[in-house]
């Protein structure tokens, strides 16, 4: 039987054309809104990130999600059978569960980043890479309509983060040397990157050497700014100057705060190194006096696993210090990575021996 009253008519249908109505004309509002409150649950998680780092287990599955949907999305709305509408729908959808994917594992890995960081240093850098990837990840009209339909960019975004993800997972969660790590990391994202950009209707042979190409960029590029990339987990949790050295304690006989100008004198660093349990790495010291670089010692095996931090001290012996002047020693991996980074200031006058 017909209803007596226009569909548009009924109270129920009424109130549904008019919230459909309401949610079209505040849609750009609304996606703005659930932004703003995607940010505010990416900072909670940074809480997590920064307390425990058994999470990692998990977010390998997130990354996986995200690059087989990424690789899978474009062969379903490019079929001849799908319409324009259901393709729309789903590539939202998909983008829906790839953004919160992404903001979970970005801001989850953003605080180990920070804490393995040097500043100020060139680390900043690749922090700040990484906190923009995270809000970009937050942003559902940028990445809705601008990232995720543009296949060059959506395949970068996908490499960057992958290599960041991997590099902190593989240190920590299988013990593997930081200067293996990036090389590997660098490889994988040249994958992913190579998988998710949409290549030309060009030969097979010559998308492979472009895909080669692409993999041997993304290792140089790692290569070359390897001193961008703070070296997670590795962290130094304590740095003294001192005097003299008790090598079976690992204690310094004196702690200085400031050089005696002028005279001669042995100068000793010590440093308790941050490492998880079972990595070994490669470390060393490299002194400086006012930028300049006076020396640089062997890489020594760091072992992890120690609360305190593997002890590492090294030696210079100094002829003279001039008033004022600045003795740095910057703590690196054996592949170029820094560490941490200690300064001491030479006294702009001699101590008074009677004070």
């Amino acid at each position: 039987m017909q209803h007596p009253l226009g569909a548009a008519e009924i109270p129920g249908v009424r109130c549904v054309l008019a919230l459909k109505d309401w949610l079209g004309r505040h849609q750009e509002k609304l996606w703005w809104i659930h932004s703003a409150y995607a940010l505010l649950l990416g900072v909670a998680v940074m809480g997590l990130g920064a307390r425990n780092h058994n999470y990692l287990r998990v977010t390998i599955f997130h990354i996986a999600f995200i690059w087989i949907s990424s690789l899978c999305l474009p062969r379903f709305i490019d079929h001849p059978g799908f319409s324009a509408q259901w393709a729309a729908r789903l590539r939202l959808c998909i983008n829906y569960f790839n953004k919160n994917f992404y903001q979970q594992v970005l801001f989850f890995v953003l605080p180990i980043y920070y804490a393995s960081a040097t500043l100020p240093s060139a680390h900043i850098v690749f922090v700040l890479l990484l906190g923009v990837s995270a809000v970009i990840s937050t942003l559902d009209v940028v990445y809705d309509r601008h990232l995720s339909v543009r296949r060059g960019m959506m395949a970068s975004f996908f490499a960057f983060n992958l290599f960041a993800l991997i590099n902190v997972m593989l240190p920590i969660l299988w013990s593997i040397s930081n200067t293996s790590t990036t090389r590997i990391a660098a490889v994988l994202a040249a994958v992913g990157f190579v998988t998710l950009y949409r290549w030309p209707p060009i030969a097979y042979w010559l998308r492979l050497t472009g895909g080669l190409a692409a993999a041997t960029l993304f290792v140089t590029i790692v290569e070359l700014g390897r001193a961008v990339i703070p070296p997670v987990p590795l962290r130094v949790v304590k740095a003294e100057f001192g005097g003299g050295l008790d090598r079976e304690s690992m204690r310094l006989g004196s702690v200085w705060r400031e050089l005696d100008p002028g005279r001669a004198q042995q100068v000793y660093i010590l440093t308790a190194i941050k490492a998880p349990l079972g990595m070994e790495e490669g470390v060393r010291h490299r002194w400086y006096k006012n930028g300049e670089l006076l020396w640089a010692s062997p890489a020594y095996d760091v072992i992890g696993g120690r609360e305190q931090g593997y002890r590492l001290w090294t030696r210079y012996d100094f002829q003279a210090l001039e008033p004022g002047a600045e003795v740095c020693v910057d703590i690196e991996t054996a592949g170029g990575q820094l560490v941490g980074r200690a300064k001491i200031r030479v006294a702009e006058s001699a101590l008074d021996p009677t004070a």
